[in-house]
């Protein structure tokens, strides 16, 4: 499995306009609803929210994964976003969080959802990676280098 099968290039955000948690998970789905017509922006909210409720998904290094499942979704969908000064997301390290990967998956997915969790994660596990996607200035330059680092993986 590939990143590129779920995330797509307009499904990324250069500069995330969000400063709180509530916010950022408002922005990631919004752009969920925009490239996922089938599902609203109100219950991708909700799922991800929900989602937080149980933990953050706040991983550390600076990485945050927002996730969940929704019914009515055909396929696995993602939007990565960065924040260059950082959110606090509650996350494990207690570090403010720079980068974020939300996915949703069908409701019949466990599998899926949890191939593409792991694969996301092996890859932000490396900080010249990270730093490189810090350094970025438009999404297609960041959509590109998750490709490129997808593609060695």
């Amino acid at each position: 499995m590939k990143i590129a099968e779920f995330l797509k290039p307009q499904a990324v955000i250069a500069e995330l306009a969000a400063k709180t948690k509530p916010d950022v998970l408002k922005e990631l789905s919004g752009t969920l609803a925009n490239t996922n017509p089938s599902v609203t922006l109100q219950r991708i909210t909700q799922v991800l929210e929900e989602r937080e409720r149980l933990g953050s998904t706040g991983i550390g290094e600076g990485v945050a994964i927002p996730h969940g499942k929704l019914t009515g979704l055909s396929a696995l969908s993602a939007t990565f976003g960065v924040s260059r000064a950082g959110v606090d997301f509650d996350s494990i390290d207690g570090k403010r969080t720079h980068l974020f990967f939300a996915l949703v998956a069908p409701e019949n997915s466990a599998g899926l959802h949890l191939k593409a969790l792991a694969r996301i994660s092996r890859l932000f596990k490396n900080a010249r990676f990270r730093d490189s996607i810090l350094d970025a200035k438009t999404a297609s330059e960041i959509y590109e280098l998750i490709a490129l680092e997808d593609a060695k993986a």
